[in-house]
């Protein structure tokens, strides 16, 4: 057996196995997706239903990303007490009491608290699954590997946006009209419970994190797990000694731990926190969010909205694939590079086309040229996302930081990801009744600056193994 401590490819017999694993662990990833953007297709319901207008609506689909940011928060100690495969089931248990009783609110401010439940579990769902994975997968395969919660995420806004066209017109076109009892957006909100369950049976199928096992004196199951994902090839005494090693001259980290620098905070903790706060800043989510509304305050109706809807989600699992296959190849700057540029571009000319648009309200209208202009900006822009910052962000916050530190740190980025998250979605409604092509102005400056920031501020962290981090 090799004597040398580097982690080596995992051989083909364990591939699948490790694979298995962190589809396991991505499929939180499903239910984050799933759980944030189903909201879309409930939006036209839900006013209309309770009789609310765009504050009260916005209010309804922004409180879930405050639980998101709860969630992150607690996320980080919560999977180092517990451990990872715990995290995950505690996430699954609130995934599914979030569906059920969103799927049955009294009132517009019941609703806004399953809301929040869920967004707990969306929280948690954001960190512990990169963890994990960065935690379980080779060296050669982490890129990809931690990849799949990013496919994960979009799958899961794919299916959301499918299930809300299917009830939609499976209910005539209309949210508000009834299947079996219930009004289509209820069952939009309700379907969730199903991948949650899934979720959890799933979790209860994978091994717990060898690096979580090991600081907890539990050697011999963490020989275990590293022979399951790394191979025979591997020296497991070196492996456990040199994480061993890493552990010993750290301890549970604690939140005065993330501060130093001249800022504040250590430097990486805030380039983890640019990045996930620049994610936000050019306005993805509102495609997720609010396509519908969007696409109906420019006099598309409802059901071809969400029509619309679809097939961008289809486009993000089209760009995820590509950042999949190139993440590990070409490295993770270079992605985030091209696709800051890419949706700069996107967002400008999307801008550019909703300057046209003319009246206000449910009787705003936009010419059928420039229409097309936007509808092909706006899956331009998700195309480019998906490849680069959708997959990007969540692989380098899973092993950019050091392993001390690593849980909290992203933790603590995951949150400034959901309140910026949070900010966006909020204020897009009113943003976009003020002036919805200066609204996509802003976004495509996020964009411009992401550039600089990529270029001056981001270390590449392909290849290197997690021990190496600092």
């Amino acid at each position: 057996m090799s004597t040398s401590t580097q982690p080596q490819p995992a051989d083909q017999a364990h591939l699948g196995h490790v694979v298995f694993i962190s589809a396991a662990a991505a499929m939180g990833g499903f239910l984050f997706g799933y759980d944030s953007a189903v909201i879309n297709g409930a939006v036209t319901g839900i006013q209309k239903h309770f009789g609310v207008g765009n504050g009260e609506t916005a209010f309804v689909v922004a409180i879930a990303l405050l639980g998101s940011a709860a969630g992150a928060v607690v996320a980080g100690r919560l999977a180092d007490q517990f451990g990872r495969v715990r995290t995950m089931l505690l996430a699954s248990v609130l995934f599914a009491i979030s569906g059920v009783g969103s799927m049955f609110p009294p009132s517009i401010q019941v609703l806004a608290v399953w809301r929040v439940v869920g967004g707990v579990a969306i929280g948690i769902a954001s960190v512990i699954a990169p963890t994990y994975i960065a935690e379980v997968a080779p060296t050669a395969y982490r890129g990809r590997l931690a990849s799949f919660q990013q496919l994960a995420i979009v799958l899961g806004i794919t299916v959301s946006q499918l299930a809300n066209y299917a009830l939609n017109q499976a209910a005539g076109g209309d949210s508000t009209n009834h299947l079996g009892g219930v009004q289509a957006w209820q069952w939009m909100l309700g379907v969730e419970t199903i991948p949650a369950l899934v979720y959890g049976g799933m979790a209860l199928a994978i091994p717990e994190s060898p690096r979580f096992l090991i600081a907890n004196r539990k050697d011999d199951q963490a020989r275990k797990v590293l022979r399951e994902v790394e191979g025979e090839g591997v020296d497991l005494d070196a492996r456990v000694a040199e994480i061993r090693a890493v552990l010993n001259t750290s301890h549970r980290p604690r939140l005065k731990e993330l501060l130093g620098g001249r800022f504040g905070l250590l430097p990486i903790v805030w380039v983890g926190i640019g990045a996930s706060v620049f994610q936000q800043f050019v306005g993805i989510n509102v495609i997720f969010y609010y396509s519908s509304f969007l696409w109906q305050s420019v006099g598309i109706n409802e059901s071809n909205s969400l029509l619309i809807s679809l097939s961008t989600s289809i486009v993000n699992v089209v760009g995820t694939v590509v950042a999949i296959a190139l993440v590990d190849r070409i490295g993770r700057k270079p992605l985030a590079l091209a696709g800051s540029a890419g949706m700069a571009l996107a967002l400008g000319t999307a801008a550019w086309a909703f300057s046209f648009r003319q009246g206000t309200g449910d009787t705003a209208t936009l010419d059928d040229t420039y229409a097309t202009v936007a509808l092909v900006a706006a899956h331009v822009f998700v195309f480019c996302f998906a490849f680069s910052w959708g997959v990007v962000v969540w692989v380098l916050l899973g092993e950019m930081f050091p392993n001390k530190i690593r849980a909290l740190a992203l933790s603590v980025a995951a949150s400034a990801q959901w309140i910026a998250n949070w900010a966006i979605t909020v204020s897009f409604p009113d943003l976009a009744d003020w002036n919805l092509s200066a609204t996509y102005v802003i976004y495509a400056v996020s964009a411009l600056l992401s550039i600089p920031f990529v270029a001056f501020c981001i270390k590449e962290t392909k290849g290197k193994a997690l021990e190496e981090m600092g």
